[in-house]
């Protein structure tokens, strides 16, 4: 989609006439969702198309975060659908949708400091069993900068270095969608760049990603499409240029 738009107000219950194409891989329908009684999403819409990056970004507190809990299954969305890959899935465990293809990438606690990357990564590949020291094998060679910590304890290494352990144990999969979590959080621009090049490289061997982000720049420089979520509603979708070129949008939303 090449202009900004607005997100479109929910349509009232009945036959399901805008059923997303075979295409649309994540459809997240109108939620609304929270912590115990406290609300933080009120109809939030996004949708992930197979081999697609796309980025949500916006203020602080927006609920975003809240919004990937969600779409993983670690929170139930209180109304609204969420559906993976043709199944409705807004009551899934986190291990069942983990077992159809979805990948989660927290933001913190994403690896096990006391082993080293290749246990990490042993362990992440534990269900393929007889295939998981080939498995590990072939994310050596797409993250050829973890082969000399292979014997590392993980939690010696740097930020930006445990973020690819992370997003190589979400890897071990063999997953349809990633989720990840403010990914660059904490980390320099050059890690910052290095985590969204091998973004860019997995999204141009068609795996689809969905990105929660504070990097704003560079989230929208390097989508495919973008949402901007504000108080815990999705108010505006479109490409990463089109957001970007919208002074009005930038100072409202995008400033941090």
């Amino acid at each position: 989609m090449g202009s900004l738009v607005p997100v479109p107000a929910p349509v009232p219950d009945g036959p399901d006439t805008n059923a997303p194409s075979p295409e649309v891989l994540l459809d997240v329908r109108e939620v609304e969702g929270g912590y115990g009684d406290q609300q933080i999403l009120f109809g939030s819409t996004v949708q992930v198309r197979r081999h697609e990056l796309v980025v949500i970004v916006g203020p602080n507190g927006a609920g975003k975060s809240t919004l990937s809990k969600t779409v993983v299954g670690l929170l139930r969305p209180w109304a609204g659908q969420v559906v993976f890959d043709g199944q409705p899935c807004s009551r899934w465990r986190p291990d069942r949708l983990a077992r159809a293809g979805l990948a989660y990438v927290p933001q913190i606690d994403n690896i096990f400091r006391s082993l080293t990357v290749e246990e990490n990564l042993m362990l992440a590949a534990h269900r393929a069993r007889r295939r998981r020291h080939a498995l590990v094998e072939r994310i050596f060679d797409l993250f050829p900068s973890l082969v000399r910590h292979r014997k590392t304890k993980a939690g010696a290494l740097s930020g930006g270095e445990r973020q690819m352990v992370a997003m190589a144990r979400a890897l071990l999969l063999e997953p349809k969608l990633i989720v990840l979590d403010e990914p660059t959080a904490g980390l320099s621009p050059l890690m910052s760049e290095a985590v969204f090049d091998k973004l860019s490289e997995l999204r141009a061997q068609g795996l689809a990603l969905l990105v929660v982000e504070q990097n704003v720049q560079e989230a929208l420089d390097r989508c495919d499409r973008a949402y901007v979520l504000a108080g815990g509603q999705t108010r505006f979708e479109g490409t990463g240029t089109s957001l970007l070129a919208d002074d009005q949008l930038r100072e409202l939303y995008l400033a941090g």
